[in-house]
């Protein structure tokens, strides 16, 4: 099969179009675009390679199937850290080095300080820490945040409550009232040192006065993503919480389809201008992992049929963590195995073709497929709502080489993984509602240009 290279493969598979792939037109508006201000509380999301990123890699020689096996194994990586937040019995909300993702999908503009500073930070819905890399930073190849320049920058001292949430990562050295509460934390191949600080968080036009975060002061390693991280999870010092008056636990995001002409979606924060009429369904609570976002998957349909799944693949069990999460940072969906293998059985059976291959993760392709084929498609059924995923939601395309995948997996056998996890490509181009006070979540079809 002919290796279709890098841009060809953003396009398709990071649900992003790169500069060179614009019309002459587009490309002239890319800087208008890309400088426009965020309005109300609605902030502009990009994916981490979209033009406007400024951490989209430069283009390479690098083959489509190899950049989806790369993409897989991040995923791999990602279901080991959910797998450890489910096992998990504490809470540590603040720059636990488990909780920072390591291959962040979305990404959004924040202003840090006073005078705000422009910074690009991951969205991720399963996490609760905040952090920046500061000015000093060793190691940090992202733009920093200069903390000398803001007048309403500080950092918190070893007697401030969220240091205590820190557990045993917080090291305070000299006179305990006047100290900085500063922590190391390691994970995988990397490890970094921060100081917990606070300074005036704007997102689009709302200022979030005395915003905490853990300040970065040196990186080793690969794996640590390069800009700020916006936990949107549920626990004590996320974005929800810290934001409380302002936002009431109240967010949506739409995250765009590769093939959209303005490819950028959007997070809008609070509770107005949410949709009104969208189907939801109840939010569950686990309590050894408040953050995540569960909620009950009853069946799975493919085609007309309801697959026999067996039940405790798709139960909600808090004391295990199992259950269903929907999750911004995992690409494709994963399964538990007891669930994904049925499903993706007859997924196979109602295609009917000969010769199924396989790619990376991906065990479900066709070669050289009909344009006028008709893939069946999949359907989530939650308690109260239903979620039927059109092919563009369930298929990754190689044009050139004409292999087509079923965009989801099994947890990989190397992670102990009880969870299911709906994950971003599953949700494009749709508007997706978290509703905490109302304990519920919602999704809705949406064009996000």
């Amino acid at each position: 099969m002919t290796p279709i290279q890098l841009p060809t493969f953003l396009a398709l598979i990071t649900l992003t179009i790169t500069t060179l792939c614009l019309p002459p037109a587009a490309q002239a508006s890319v800087g208008l675009q890309c400088n426009g201000p965020d309005r109300g509380s609605t902030l502009k999301v990009m994916h981490i390679y979209d033009q406007c990123s400024p951490f989209r890699p430069a283009n390479g020689g690098v083959s489509w199937e190899e950049t989806v096996v790369e993409t897989m194994k991040k995923d791999d990586a990602r279901l080991l850290y959910l797998s450890s937040l489910v096992a998990r019995k504490s809470v540590v909300p603040v720059a636990s080095g488990r909780q920072i993702i390591q291959s962040p999908t979305y990404v959004v503009r924040a202003r840090v300080g006073t005078p705000a500073q422009t910074l690009v930070m991951a969205m991720d819905t399963s996490n609760d820490a905040a952090w920046v890399p500061c000015s000093g930073c060793v190691g940090c190849t992202s733009t920093v945040f200069a903390t000398a320049k803001s007048t309403t920058y500080k950092t918190l001292g070893c007697q401030a409550p969220q240091c205590q949430q820190v557990s045993g990562a917080a090291r305070c050295t000299g006179a305990i009232p006047t100290s900085s509460c500063t922590f190391n934390q390691t994970y995988g191949s990397s490890a970094f040192a921060a100081t917990l600080s606070s300074d005036t968080l704007t997102l689009a036009t709302d200022p979030i006065p005395n915003y905490t975060f853990a300040c970065l002061s040196a990186v080793t390693g690969t794996s640590i993503p390069p800009q700020g991280l916006l936990g949107l999870g549920r626990g004590p010092l996320s974005l929800l919480s810290q934001s409380q008056s302002l936002y009431s636990s109240t967010f949506s995001y739409c995250l765009p389809h590769f093939s959209s002409p303005n490819f950028s979606g959007s997070l809008r924060l609070g509770p107005i201008a949410q949709p009104l009429r969208i189907k939801t369904t109840p939010l569950l609570r686990n309590p050894h992992r408040p953050s995540l976002y569960y909620v009950n998957m009853i069946a799975i349909r493919v085609g007309r049929r309801i697959v026999d799944i067996p039940p405790s693949a798709l139960a909600f069990n808090p004391t295990t963590g199992a259950g269903t999460i929907f999750d911004s940072g995992t690409v494709f969906t994963r399964l538990v195995k007891e669930a994904y293998v049925p499903v993706r059985d007859e997924f196979r059976r109602r295609v009917g073709l000969p010769n199924v291959t396989s790619l990376g993760g991906f065990d479900t392709c066709y070669n050289n497929v009909p344009s006028s084929f008709v893939f069946p498609t999949i359907s989530f059924h939650f308690a109260g709502m239903n979620v039927t995923l059109p092919v563009e939601n369930l298929l990754i395309h190689s044009t050139a080489g004409g292999l087509s995948c079923l965009a989801m997996a099994a947890a990989p056998d190397n992670v102990n993984s009880v969870v299911n996890v709906i994950a971003s490509m599953q949700q494009q181009n749709h508007r997706v509602l978290f509703d905490v006070p109302n304990n519920r979540l919602g999704v809705a079809r949406e064009r996000c240009t």
